[in-house]
C-alpha cells in the first residue's frame, strides 16, 4: 500500500466498528497517533481491545449526536475519518428517526467540531445508496437517482453538508462511497447483520442461509483492505481531490448465488458437510436496489486508489479470519 500517512494525529468516529477498527489498526502500524470516538451502539469493545494498551492510542467513549463529544474528540487532531453512522436500509425503514439522528445531526456535529478546531482534511464514509433507483451501470458518481430509503436519504445529505461546509468555511472533504464492504470484524449477529459475514455463521453452523429473492441481485462487494487504502489515499491525495465524492469499490459485480457458490467452496475446505448445505430463497427486502456495480475510475485518477482484493481473494482472507474468531 503506497503513500501511508505517518506521523499525524487522526481521529476515526465509529472506531471500535468493523471498517473503524480496521482504520486504527492500521494508522498504529504506521506511527500515527490515533484517537477513537465511539459509543458502542454497534461497535464492539473486543475490536479494540488489542489497541488499548498502545501508546499511540486514545478512546473516548461518546455520541456524535453530542456537539460537546465531537469537539473533545477533535482537539487538536490534525484529520478526521468519519466513520461512525448507523447503517442498514431495513434498519433505517424500522426506525428512521434515530437513522436521521446519527447520520445527519451526528454527521454536522462533527463538522462543525472539524471546522471550529481546523482540522486538515475530513474523510467520510458516503454509501452507494446515494444511487438510488438509478438504474445505470456501472455507476457513475455523477450520476445518482432518487434514494430508496431513509439510510439512503441521510448519506444523501451527507454529501450535500460536506459540499457546503468546503464552499463555505474551506474545509476539506472526501467523501467515499462504499459498496458493500465485507472482511475481518464485521458482526455476524444480530437483525442487521450485512450478508457475508451472517452466511458465513449460517453455513458454518450448517445452517441454510436465506437469499431475499431469487439470487440475481448482484452487488460489487469490497473487501475491507481496499477501503482502508481508499482512506489512507484521500488523508494525502492532493488538493485537486477534495471536494468529491468517490466509489470505493472492486469494480466488479456477483450475483448472491454466485457469493454462495463460493462460500460453499472456501468453507468446505474447513468442513467438507458445508457444500451440501442448501439454500432457502425469501421475499425481496424493501428498498433493496436490484443491482450495484461501480466505475472507479474517478478514484484511481485522484485518489490513486488501486484496489487489490477481488470478492474471490477477499472471502479467502474473510472465511479463514472467520474461521479462527467465530
Amino acid at each position: 500500500m503506497n503513500e501511508i500517512i505517518s506521523g499525524e494525529k487522526i481521529l476515526v468516529t465509529g472506531g471500535a466498528g468493523f471498517i473503524g477498527s480496521n482504520l486504527c489498526e492500521v494508522l498504529l502500524d504506521s506511527n500515527n497517533t490515533v484517537v477513537c470516538l465511539d459509543n458502542f451502539a454497534t461497535g464492539k469493545q473486543e475490536n479494540i481491545a488489542p489497541f488499548l494498551k498502545h501508546p499511540k492510542f486514545s478512546f473516548i467513549q461518546g455520541d456524535i449526536r453530542n456537539l460537546e463529544d465531537c469537539l473533545l474528540a477533535t482537539k487538536n487532531v490534525d484529520y478526521v475519518l468519519h466513520q461512525a453512522a448507523l447503517g442498514s436500509v431495513p434498519r433505517s425503514i424500522k426506525n428512521p428517526i434515530t437513522t436521521n439522528e446519527v447520520n445527519i445531526s451526528g454527521f454536522l456535529n462533527m463538522l462543525v467540531a472539524s471546522r471550529d478546531h481546523h482540522i486538515k482534511r475530513f474523510v467520510y464514509a458516503a454509501s452507494s445508496s446515494t444511487y438510488g433507483d438509478s438504474q445505470a451501470l456501472p455507476k457513475v458518481e455523477e450520476n445518482i437517482g432518487k434514494p430508496l430509503s431513509p439510510y439512503a436519504v441521510t448519506k444523501l445529505v451527507n454529501e450535500l453538508y460536506a459540499d457546503v461546509f468546503f464552499k463555505t468555511y474551506g474545509l476539506e472533504t472526501i467523501g467515499l462511497r462504499y459498496f458493500n464492504v465485507f472482511g475481518k470484524r464485521q458482526d455476524p449477529n444480530g437483525a442487521y447483520a450485512a450478508v457475508i459475514p451472517k452466511f458465513v455463521k449460517q453455513f458454518m453452523q450448517l445452517e441454510s442461509p436465506i437469499i431475499n429473492g431469487d439470487g440475481t441481485f448482484s452487488r460489487d462487494f469490497t473487501y475491507i483492505d481496499n477501503v482502508v487504502q481508499a482512506n489512507l489515499k484521500s488523508l494525502v491525495a492532493s488538493s485537486t481531490s477534495v471536494n468529491n465524492v468517490y466509489n470505493i469499490a472492486f469494480g466488479d459485480r456477483n450475483t448472491l448465488n454466485d457469493l454462495v457458490v463460493y462460500l460453499k467452496e472456501y468453507l468446505a475446505i474447513y468442513k467438507p458437510s458445508i457444500e451440501k448445505v442448501p439454500v432457502i430463497y425469501g421475499s425481496e427486502r424493501v428498498g433493496d436496489i436490484p443491482h450495484s456495480h461501480a466505475s472507479i475510475q474517478k478514484a484511481k485518477k485522484y485518489l490513486n486508489y488501486q484496489p487489490e482484493f477481488s470478492l474471490q481473494k477477499g472471502l479467502q482472507e474473510a472465511v479463514d479470519w472467520y474461521w479462527k474468531n467465530l
